[in-house]
């Protein structure tokens, strides 16, 4: 009888530890990762390269199961589309990448458990660790897909659809150069049981500038202080942005904004 219990004990122990599917995913990227960022450029390491990334396709597969968005290819693949550590675009959001040609729409449909990780990794860059906190950051826009900077302008007041636990949208700007100026992308993620959907839409909507936030742009500016001009844009832009996302809701181009918000919920799978 001692020996059965033991031996039970053993059992739930082996069970209990045993690596989930996600984790099972985490650990053969990392050791891709490591394996690839060592390695010397050659046809063969590329080709390697490109069997990993198929590998783990597969694997994120499993673990999303079948999905299928609105105007967007059918079969996605990995959104972590490099395991170079060190080059642009590395550090994607772990998940199923779908995209239509020229990226004007990409999805991205991963896991919680994915993307729980996945902010904890991009702690030390300032992500907030609260999903819903990441989810209203324009560091998770920034870091999540493209190899492009986000700014963030305003949220959308959209209605979250009935079977998800999350829903939310942003507007905003995407590029590697000046991000100010009319925001046009428009940024929705959602969340359903397990399930994270995220989709962005880079010529979403025409806006317009305000001219009461010109004008505070204007006038940190022109501030001496700070003396670094870096810095000083900086400050300007978090003004900027700040007074964008209040005088937002009373523009004549908001609504279509919200509206536009909403189709691109309609696209994702949430039922």
């Amino acid at each position: 009888m001692r020996s059965l219990a033991l031996l039970c004990l053993l059992a739930f122990a082996t069970s209990a530890h045993a690596a989930s599917p996600e984790q099972h995913y985490l650990d053969l990227r990392d050791r891709y990762i490591a394996k690839f960022s060592k390695a010397k450029e050659s046809d063969e390491t590329f080709k390697q390269h490109g069997a990993a990334l198929n590998e783990l396709t597969g694997i994120l597969r499993g673990l999303v199961g079948p999905v299928t968005i609105k105007r967007l290819q059918a079969d996605g693949k990995s959104n972590a589309d490099t395991l170079f550590k060190g080059d642009s675009g590395f550090g994607h959001l772990d998940g199923l990448g779908f995209a239509t040609e020229g990226d004007k729409q990409q999805a991205v449909v991963t896991t919680t458990a994915l993307l729980k990780h996945w902010l904890r990794e991009h702690s030390k860059d300032g992500m907030p660790q609260e999903i819903d906190a990441a989810f209203r950051s324009d560091r998770f826009y920034y870091q999540a897909i493209q190899d492009s900077a986000f700014a963030k302008y305003a949220e959308l007041p959209i209605t979250k659809p009935a079977p998800a636990s999350v829903a939310v949208a942003v507007l905003g700007v995407r590029g590697n150069g000046d991000l100010k100026g009319p925001p046009h992308e428009i940024d929705v993620v959602a969340i359903q049981g397990e399930k994270v959907f995220f989709l962005a839409a880079t010529d979403a909507i025409k806006t317009a500038e305000i001219p009461a936030c010109e004008k505070v742009w204007k006038q940190m500016m022109a501030r001496k202080v700070p003396e670094d001009s870096m810095a000083r844009e900086d400050q300007a832009m978090d003004a900027y942005t700040k007074c964008f996302a209040k005088e937002a809701p009373g523009q004549s181009w908001f609504t279509a904004a919200v509206k536009k918000a909403h189709s691109q919920l309609d696209m994702l799978p949430l039922r």
